[in-house]
């Protein structure tokens, strides 16, 4: 038993050491592999505590399970990591659900009086888990378009909402009084499905990394709940850490938002407003670019800055901009990338797309560090970024982003947006900046866009 709890000490650690080395992309595979090990030590240990006999079924589901996620690792475009994080969350929300409610059905039929604590693990477990599944559901249909990005609002929408929460809570609160009744368990666990839909389906595009951060720090609150359901408490410590990091990241990005956590909670943000027309903000105002035209401009700068967005991950287009910078530094032009919080889907998303081109980290700048360096900038390359560089955000009231900090490319001398069209971003509003007196407009794929600049750059005298 000794032994068993050493092993769940320095599996702790070993915990708490990979995320501090996921805190910075140079230590983040090293901090992974680190967290990784801690998770065999801590399974293996458990395996050995609970002195399973029966370790056939055990084997099946590693077996599946690692070919699953082998296959999802190989297969997955990074596009889509967001909704393959959204996607897993819910898996840690559901497994919470099941494991709690056959620990408390097995306990019954045992017999004998189960703990006050035991209890209320087993129903927050139900209802976390239940709202933590069917939301990351919601966030992974958002995510993959299989539903509308658009925020789904009604008429007395909080109004349901709690009446939903106060109907889980009741069922969470007959499954303790009922000394462990599975039939309110279930109860509480469905509706709380229901709860778990009707916070999530409400909030826009444009605050979907929130949802995410916030999914996953509820996926973590129910693994915890479970560890107190089994009595286990190394699933006790792992979840309290998930749902410790994943509030503390829902609160980075509701700041890099301009959002209150509240608002979050209840669905209460990003709806779309559709007084502004794009044909009267664009008309006769936009001017077209070309690769010949960048490139000169290109070629008498002296500092440049580009601007990545989720149209430059759909595209592939970072190893094209990784050449340009390239050529660019040799040519003694100054390169930088300004970074959103919320660029891309998921907190991180575009730092992760340029470190795998091998771009210093040290020219990832973030936000709050580059904004007032624009005003200096010769050119800034907006690729397929939208919504966090949209001037609308300026306003107080009136957008789904109204309020929200954007890095202040329209301060710079030039802007080249590299975009297919002038179609809106995930908020679903146009955008000022494609209008404005120093944009130009490069309409194309971001990868051909790039190619093409690259290629006109190197032939520019």
């Amino acid at each position: 038993m000794v032994g068993i709890q050493v092993a769940y000490v320095l599996a702790s650690v070993l915990f708490i050491l990979g995320l501090k080395g996921l805190s910075h992309p140079r230590t983040a595979v090293r901090g992974n592999l680190i967290g990784a090990i801690g998770m065999l030590i801590a399974v293996g240990a458990t395996l050995l505590d609970r002195n399973i006999i029966s370790f056939e079924y055990i084997l099946i589901g590693t077996l599946v399970g690692s070919v699953i996620g082998a296959l999802f690792a190989l297969k997955v475009k990074m596009t889509a990591m967001p909704q393959m994080v959204a996607l897993f969350n819910g898996f840690g929300g559901a497994a919470s659900v099941l494991v709690a409610g056959a620990v408390l059905s097995e306990s019954l039929v045992r017999g004998g009086d189960v703990g006050m604590q035991f209890l209320i693990a087993t129903a927050a477990s139900g209802l976390i888990g239940a709202v933590t599944f069917w939301g990351s559901l919601v966030a992974f249909g958002k995510l993959q378009g299989l539903i509308t990005e658009k925020p789904v609002r009604y008429r007395g929408e909080q109004v349901v909402k709690v009446l939903v929460f106060l109907i889980a809570l009741y069922g969470a609160f007959k499954t303790i009084q009922g000394r462990g009744n599975v039939e309110w368990y279930w109860v509480a666990s469905g509706v709380g499905s229901v709860l778990g839909i009707l916070l999530t389906i409400p909030i826009g595009g444009a605050d979907m990394p929130i949802v995410i951060a916030l999914l996953n720090a509820y996926s973590g609150m129910a693994a915890a709940a479970t560890g107190f359901v089994l009595n286990n408490s190394i699933l006790i410590i792992s979840g309290a850490l998930v749902g410790a990091s994943g509030v503390f990241l829902t609160k980075i990005m509701c700041d890099a938002m301009n959002r209150s956590l509240p608002n979050v909670l209840f669905g209460g943000v990003g709806s779309v407003v559709e007084t502004i027309k794009a044909d009267d903000l664009y008309g006769g105002k936009v001017k077209a670019t070309t690769p010949e035209e960048v490139a000169m401009i290109l070629k008498m700068a002296r500092r440049v800055v580009f601007v990545p967005g989720y149209g430059m991950a759909v595209a592939r287009a970072q190893t094209p901009v990784r050449i340009l910078t390239e050529a660019m530094e040799k040519d003694g032009i100054e390169v930088e990338f300004g970074i959103h919080p919320v660029a891309g889907r998921m907190p991180g998303h575009m730092n992760v797309l340029l470190a795998e081109e091998n771009i210093p980290y040290d020219k990832l700048k973030e936000m709050d560090a580059i904004n007032d360096t624009f005003a200096q900038t010769d050119v800034v390359i907006v690729i397929g970024a939208n919504d966090v560089v949209n001037p609308l955000a300026r306003e107080s009231s009136g957008t789904p982003i109204s309020g929200m900090p954007i890095l202040n490319v329209d301060k710079a001398r030039t802007v080249v947006v590299i975009k297919r069209s002038l179609a809106p971003g995930f908020a679903g509003i146009p955008n000022p900046l494609f209008a404005a007196e120093n944009t130009l407009m490069l309409f194309d794929d971001a990868k051909k866009a790039m190619e093409d600049l690259v290629k006109a750059y190197r032939e520019a005298a």
